[in-house]
């Protein structure tokens, strides 16, 4: 949905979008000076975007790089939360979570009792 004005706050289009989860979080997020607008920082979550501005702020470990495409009237559904913007993030490589996972799983209480036992076994 696209709203007659064409400017909106940075932090209220943040959440539409819904890169945080409140407009509160967003606006600390851009009051910390972490959100920068077409290469500028910005300090104050009061600061208009456009069509076709790109913001750069960190979203966990990763840092987004998104092009504004349309302006909201409200916070909708995230199918339509994905048609405010277009990603130029550019995709990382997924390193595993745990290196040493094999992908087995946790062991059940038989493997467990097996294992307690090769160890009891060991030690003596």
């Amino acid at each position: 949905m696209s709203v007659h004005a064409d400017k909106i706050r940075i932090d209220k289009w943040l959440w539409h979008a819904r890169f945080f989860k409140t407009r509160s979080l967003a606006a600390k997020q851009v009051g910390a000076g972490h959100v920068r607008v077409n290469g500028a920082k910005v300090l104050k979550p009061s600061q208009n975007v456009t069509v076709e501005d790109v913001l750069t702020f960190s979203q966990g470990h990763q840092v987004r790089v998104v092009r504004i495409v349309s302006l909201s009237e409200r916070r909708g559904p995230a199918t339509e939360a994905q048609t405010l913007y277009f990603d130029m993030t550019e995709p990382q490589e997924k390193s595993p979570a745990n290196p040493k996972f094999e992908g087995k799983g946790r062991p059940d209480k038989r493997s467990r009792r097996a294992l307690g036992l090769t160890r009891i076994w060991e030690d003596h």
